[in-house]
């Protein structure tokens, strides 16, 4: 044993000199230092990655909305080309082979005849009449967003001939191109009523739940109110509201209003519910005592705790919007012709004789299907992706 030291001499000095390894007490694998190390983004983008069918269904929704930024030159025809020749024609097959030899693609030319007893077009293809189709090629006129004139397109139909791979409506005009303009309208009114939708949930909720009281008191009745009133009718009836004599514009405007006043009811109680379990943190009483206004503590201390979730929750709400603008246009009571979406492209589909005839022209209702259900996956990989350590 070291003998004791004298009494009042100073003690031996144990503190080590070296310098302070945070990382020496406990030794990590790469993989493991990869996870510790991670930001709350990375780990959420890695818990993303995992969900696979939501991962695909991003990829296929930027792809959606990148594509209607550039729809004109995307579309083989114009939106109100009429080919009077190809009334109601079925759709072409696209053939890469004739006789044997590669071609490339092409379609064949069809003649029409009429079947006088029941007044019914008949197209038959002409094997001698191959019609290549066109890439990067100069056909119908168009103004590029309503601005720049050009008549540019990525593929076009073969110099006087025809090409409707989707088949045509009633007026002879391409589905298919159709189908591409009525995605910018379809697609944007979602995402224009979720803007409208956020504000006032994030705004309404925010404030119910951090004042609580009679406003809170206000505020749930008039979202239970809202809530118990059938959507469809509800709808209906305010979009009955809009003066005919309006333009497709301002009609466009106040179907995404309609639509985002509407659906601001669940996101204002998921919101409420949030800041109710969040206003009595230690943070939020030390941001009241610095003298914080209420818009700066729920715009900069509460409501970025659970963004993810409100993230998630807008991914949802989206595909009901769309479906919304679709059940309108649909019974007549939302967007107008000149205006094209595919709700208005399915108006063409209400005869069951019509369908019988001319299924083609349900051909809208595929993207409206992948779209939502695109929506819904990448809503369940944003939910889950939005508590990383689970």
């Amino acid at each position: 044993m070291s003998p004791l030291p004298a009494p009042g001499a100073p003690l031996p000095h144990y503190v080590s000199t070296a310098p302070f390894d945070p990382h020496a007490t406990e030794t990590m694998t790469a993989a493991q230092s990869r996870i510790h190390l991670a930001s709350q983004k990375q780990l959420m983008w890695w818990k993303f990655k995992q969900h696979k069918l939501a991962l695909i269904s991003g990829i296929f929704l930027a792809a959606i909305y990148l594509m209607i930024l550039i729809v004109e030159i995307l579309a083989p025809y114009g939106l109100h080309t009429r080919n009077v020749d190809y009334i109601h024609a079925p759709p072409q097959r696209v053939h890469f082979f004739d006789k044997g030899s590669f071609v490339g693609p092409f379609v064949y030319g069809r003649s029409m005849t009429l079947d006088l007893d029941t007044l019914h077009r008949i197209y038959v293809d002409k094997p001698n009449d191959v019609q290549p189709i066109r890439f990067f090629c100069r056909g119908d006129s168009y103004k590029f967003w309503g601005v720049v004139a050009s008549d540019y397109h990525l593929v076009c139909p073969a110099i006087g001939g025809q090409m409707f791979l989707l088949g045509t409506d009633r007026l002879g005009r391409d589905v298919l191109s159709r189908i591409l303009y009525g995605a910018r309208i379809s697609l944007t009114i979602g995402l224009i009523g979720i803007a409208i939708s956020f504000v006032l949930g994030i705004v309404i909720g925010g404030l119910a739940g951090y004042w609580g009281g009679v406003f809170d008191l206000i505020v749930q009745r008039l979202i239970e109110v809202l809530q118990s009133l059938p959507s469809l009718p509800l709808w209906m009836a305010l979009a009955a509201i809009m003066p005919v004599t309006w333009s497709p514009i301002v009609i466009y405007f106040g179907i995404t209003v309609i639509l985002g006043i509407i659906d601001w009811t669940g996101l204002a109680r998921a919101v409420r519910s949030k800041l109710l379990a969040l206003r009595e943190e230690d943070y939020v009483q030390a941001a009241q005592l610095m003298g914080a206004s209420t818009p700066r503590i729920i715009g900069r201390h509460l409501v970025p705790g659970f963004m993810s979730h409100l993230i998630a929750s807008a991914t949802i709400s989206i595909p009901g919007m769309i479906l919304g603008e679709t059940a309108l246009s649909f019974l007549g009571l939302g967007l107008r012709p000149p205006i094209t979406s595919w709700g208005i492209l399915l108006t063409e589909a209400k005869s069951v004789s019509v369908i019988a005839f001319y299924p083609w022209l349900l051909f809208p209702i595929i993207p409206v299907v992948l779209v939502i259900l695109a929506f819904n996956f990448l809503g369940d990989g944003l939910r889950d992706a939005a508590d990383p350590y689970k």
